[in-house]
């Protein structure tokens, strides 16, 4: 499936029967945040993020082991170096210790440095492959459910979670790779000095401990607390720059400054919480270095006065203890980067497996042109009053279709018309809903003929453009079946109201619905929707620079964008939703005949801002409160004098009476 262009509806706003938002609900209640992973399911990720890249993993831990252990050679040569002072012997004997001491610091500076080189390229490796995987998965999730969840909550996840995930790749994991080889690796050699050593360094580690689990338990949550807050605070942000016209119209400027304020507040006190809980973390730190090094020091005197040690030993196994501060340290102040990273990622992955999902399900018209962008529309039905009672979709238009089933006031199709072409597309019993108790269709049947051109058409909430999301393939229905072609695999393009003008040349944003098309063919396209004229007449052609920065484009040139789009992609099947209803009284004539132009040829479900745009249909689709009532061509449902009809006189401003 292909959208060809596009960003939310206003006509989704609550109260237009669009998906519930937080604005639903008083101070956001009823929000429902994009799903956060489990642990387990966070670690099972990581580690399919790394297998392809496991014997870089290998080579880097190994050097990093190596020069770990060469390291450890210093605290030996240096407790023989106090040996010979205490001794008494010659300052030549300081000789050899001295080589070696360089020696092994060379060593150690460059397996050290190609170690954590490795290290860090399997990290930027893993970071890429996510950040990958991060937007492939997030441009399959349903658009409804994004809805649900509030713009903020991806944009948070987006920016600040991927960075923070960033950060603790390319800083804590090469340093708690090192940390951690080098604490195992020393209390080693601490007890290959005498095993006394060890068990008096272990008395830090019940402490430690104790410190790291308090940390954890109130860690994971507050982090994960805190990211929810700073969406929530974005939410806010982003709704109220995103309105401000509207907030200034109805003077909402204080109420939308406290809540604003209030969220600001929420998240900073999460933020002062978590700076707490690191200084009591460090503090608890410090207790056991203490504990930790005296045990050391008097087991060191003890020893040293039985003569089972010399002073040269002793001071080797203070020397180790104290080189543990650091890495101790590190380690456990590093878990303060890595729940947080944690976190982030838990909420990256349970996008990502969103997506997976959204991805892996079936759809109509999931071929292979490029998406580059999706656009939700208007939704559900008014609620109240009884729907009107559901009539199958019939074709009495040019062109006849599968179902021949006479509506109310409509005449039946002669047995004679021809035989039906092929369904390009099939809506069977669709009912869909954003929520519990909020049904948006109910029991919808359509067929649209190879070639037809069906416009839908209704009052504002009436579940049309729920319909045509659910035709794109942008949505799944909550029950029944949509399918597209006889194989269910013919290629649907979405074009929406708005259309998103990508940074970059003319030419690069229209090749995004077609990589390898020529300039030509650029011209082409643009010349079939009636743009090649003002294309040409940009600064720089093809090549001048659109999107943020660059050249502005005006609704009906970006939606004509949109329109050449779609004739690159050339799909099946294309579903427009109100695509011209951003030109306005003075270009829509001229946007409409584009539209036209782009649906040649091919199969269309149109969305009709415009009934001038139905009447030019093959066939018109009524639709009330998520149901079809009516089903014809314009002047059979003119004819009919039912709600089509009513539509027509209120939009063409007649008052004559409809025929009979």
């Amino acid at each position: 499936m292909t959208t060809v262009s596009g960003i939310p509806d206003a006509s989704d706003a609550p109260g237009a029967g669009g998906p519930p938002t937080a604005k639903d609900t008083p101070a956001g209640e009823g929000r429902e945040l994009l799903p956060v992973a489990t642990a387990a399911r966070t670690r099972a990720a990581l580690r399919d993020l790394v297998r392809p890249d496991r014997a870089r993993a290998a080579a880097g831990l190994g050097v990093l082991v190596a020069a770990t252990a060469v390291g450890l050679l210093v605290q030996p040569l240096l407790g023989r170096v106090v040996d010979i002072v205490a001794d008494g012997r010659p300052a030549a004997a300081l000789t050899l210790p001295v080589v070696l001491l360089l020696l092994v610091a060379v060593a150690q500076g460059a397996t050290t440095t190609y170690g954590l080189t490795q290290v860090a390229r399997l990290g930027e490796t893993v970071l890429a492959r996510l950040r990958e995987q991060f937007v492939e998965r997030a441009l399959h999730l349903p658009a409804d459910r994004l809805e649900r969840a509030g713009a903020g909550d991806l944009t948070a996840r987006v920016t600040g979670d991927v960075a923070r995930v960033a950060e603790a790749v390319r800083s804590a994991l090469p340093e708690m790779a090192r940390s951690v080889l080098t604490i195992v690796l020393t209390l080693a050699a601490m007890a290959l000095l005498d095993v006394r050593f060890l068990l008096a360094a272990l008395l830090a580690v019940p402490v430690q401990l104790l410190t790291a689990r308090w940390y954890v338990r109130r860690a994971l949550t507050l982090y994960a607390d805190q990211r929810v807050a700073n969406g929530a605070q974005q939410q806010q942000l982003l709704e109220t720059i995103g309105g401000a016209a509207t907030v200034r119209g109805h003077r909402l400027e204080d109420e939308h400054t406290e809540r604003s304020a209030a969220r600001s507040r929420t998240a900073v006190g999460l933020t002062m919480r978590s700076v707490d809980l690191v200084l009591g973390f460090y503090g608890r730190l410090h207790v056991a270095e203490y504990i930790g090094l005296a045990a050391v020091l008097v087991t060191g005197y003890l020893l040293v006065g039985d003569g089972a040690v010399s002073v040269g030993t002793a001071t080797a196994a203070a020397l180790y203890f104290h080189s543990l501060f650091g890495p101790v340290n590190a380690a456990l102040v590093l878990l303060d980067d890595a729940q947080s990273a944690a976190a982030c990622l838990a909420r990256l992955v349970g996008v990502t497996d969103l997506g997976r999902a959204a991805g892996d399900g079936s759809s109509p018209g999931d071929g292979p042109a490029p998406a580059d962008g999706s656009a939700p529309g208007e939704g559900s039905a008014p609620s109240g009053g009884p729907a009107p009672a559901a009539v199958p979709a019939q074709r009495t238009g040019p062109g006849p279709g599968p179902e021949a089933v006479s509506a109310p006031g409509l005449a039946a199709v002669p047995d004679s018309e021809p035989a039906p072409r092929p369904a390009a597309v099939t809506v069977d019993a669709v009912g869909h809903a954003y929520g519990a108790g909020r049904p948006v269709l109910h029991d919808v049947s359509l067929t649209l003929a190879a070639g037809e051109h069906v416009a839908l058409v209704g009052t504002s909430g009436a579940g049309k453009s729920t319909l045509a999301r659910l035709v794109a393939g942008v949505q799944r229905p909550t029950s029944g079946t949509v399918t597209a072609g006889t194989a269910g695999a013919a290629s649907v393009a979405l074009v929406t109201q708005e259309v998103h003008v990508f940074t970059g040349t003319l030419a690069d944003d229209l090749r995004l619905a077609r990589p390898g098309a020529t300039d030509a063919e650029l011209r082409a396209a643009l010349a079939t929707v009636d743009a090649l004229a003002w294309a040409e007449a940009l600064p720089e052609g093809l090549a001048t620079a659109v999107g943020e920065g660059g050249h502005r484009l005006d609704p009906a040139r970006a939606q004509q964008l949109a329109l050449a789009r779609l004739v690159l992609a050339d799909p099946e099947v294309a579903v427009l939703d109100e695509a011209t209803a951003e030109a306005g009284s003075a270009g829509a004539r001229h946007l409409e005949r584009s539209a036209a132009a782009a649906l040649a040829g091919r199969t269309a479900l149109v969305v009709a801002h415009r009934l001038t745009q139905a009447a030019a249909a093959d066939r018109i689709v009524v639709m009330e409160a998520g149901r079809v009532v009516e089903s014809g061509t314009h002047d059979e449902l003119r004819a009919a004098d039912g709600p089509y009809a009513t539509l027509w006189r209120a939009w063409s401003g007649s008052r004559d009476a409809p025929r009979s």
